[in-house]
């Protein structure tokens, strides 16, 4: 029996785009339809529910975007009454803190958010102008101790690195910053530069590689000295406070994707063989607002089973067993030992389980093209 799903719900409306951003996020430019999204949302649930995946309980939700924290509690309260959680349910909303002041983080806990991720991406306010931010560094500890008093107590900060000019020195006083708040999750990424962006047009000057692995190595020794286990590429946390939504992703689960431009995946068992399918919405908002119900559904061919597999379980620093792989995607182990026992010859993965070595998560890349046939 497949374990409980996860829900993505997906807010489209920001203030700006920022000119990294790959997501599927939209200037608001004036008033957001509030009543009509959480409406749109509610029966795109109840559709995919009834019609596709059959459950009847998420173990984790995360709402996203875009700019979640200026999602109306009462709307996203709407939303909620439709949602049929697990008792211990992890349910975290992304906060940009240049938008907290429009609803308060007692509202947004009232209704049973339990964990939030605040967006600082830096606390250098010269960094942060570049990124295109609407924030200040100072508004990232505002917020980070408002959502203290609102009684949350399960925090991530999401942090980037390898900014454009940024020396190792700024990288380790932002991440010095992010780990003084006393978080219990740190999001720690490298900016990359995405197609389709502002920063893919115009590229800014970026640290060159001796330096962004000197960002890597000191930034990763600072983390594990102050307390966060690395448990996946970009994830660190607290002993108890690892984010149970993404490792479902990892471990190759499946979820529910709600909202404008939502993903998600499904997989069917019965009868046998396993097939997986990835199911995507409407990117445009007014599109979706017209078609919640719709949704395209993509089969994943068996080929690129292992390849999708291992996009996702690479990324744990544990990774997984070898019997999980078989059992997400129905291919024996076995197909793919000759691959696997080579990458092992080259100290790129572990022998024994479905896991890349530190230096083969250096060079995921490497690992994962050898799965793209």
């Amino acid at each position: 029996m497949l374990p409980n799903p996860s829900l993505y719900m997906h807010f489209p409306w920001c203030v700006k785009k920022c000119p990294y951003c790959d997501f599927n996020s939209h200037p608001s430019n004036g008033d957001i339809p509030q009543e009509a999204y959480a409406s749109a949302l509610i029966n795109d649930l109840e559709k995919q529910s009834n019609d596709l995946f059959g459950y009847q309980r998420f173990a984790t939700v995360f709402i996203g975007g875009g700019t979640p924290s200026l999602f109306d509690p009462c709307q996203l309260d709407r939303v909620f009454e439709a949602i049929d959680l697990t008792a211990d349910a992890e349910v975290t909303m992304e906060a940009n803190p240049g938008t907290t002041e429009r609803f308060s983080f007692s509202a947004y806990r009232s209704i049973g958010i339990n964990r939030l991720s605040i967006g600082a991406q830096s606390f250098d306010d010269e960094h942060l102008q570049v990124l295109g931010r609407i924030h200040e560094a100072t508004h990232t500890a505002a917020a980070f101790q408002t959502a203290r008093e609102a009684g949350f107590e399960n925090i991530n900060v999401d942090l980037m690195w390898g900014l454009p000019q940024q020396t190792t020195a700024q990288a380790m006083q932002d991440l010095s910053t992010a780990i003084a708040l006393s978080p219990e999750h740190i999001s720690w990424y490298q900016l990359t530069l995405e197609p389709r962006t502002e920063f893919a047009k115009r590229p800014p000057i970026i640290p060159v590689e001796p330096i962004l692995a000197e960002i890597e190595s000191e930034g990763l020794a600072l983390l594990e000295s102050s307390g966060f286990e690395r448990y996946e590429i970009s994830g660190f946390a607290k002993p108890g406070f690892t984010c149970a939504h993404n490792l479902n992703y990892w471990r190759f689960g499946d979820y529910v994707g709600i909202g404008a431009g939502a993903h998600g995946k499904c997989t069917s068992s019965d009868p046998m063989p396993v097939q997986v399918a990835r199911t995507n919405k409407a990117k445009q908002p007014r599109l979706y607002l017209q078609r919640a119900t719709d949704i395209d559904i993509n089969p994943v061919i068996e080929d690129a089973l292992p390849l999708e597999f291992m996009m996702n379980a690479l990324r744990l620093v544990d990774g997984v067993s070898q019997e999980l792989f078989a059992q997400r995607t129905g291919i024996d182990w076995h197909r793919i030992d000759e691959v696997w026992s080579n990458l092992a010859e080259r100290g790129l993965v572990y022998a024994d389980r479905c896991a890349a070595t530190t230096m083969g998560m250096r060079y995921l890349d490497t690992v994962l093209g050898e799965f793209v046939n």
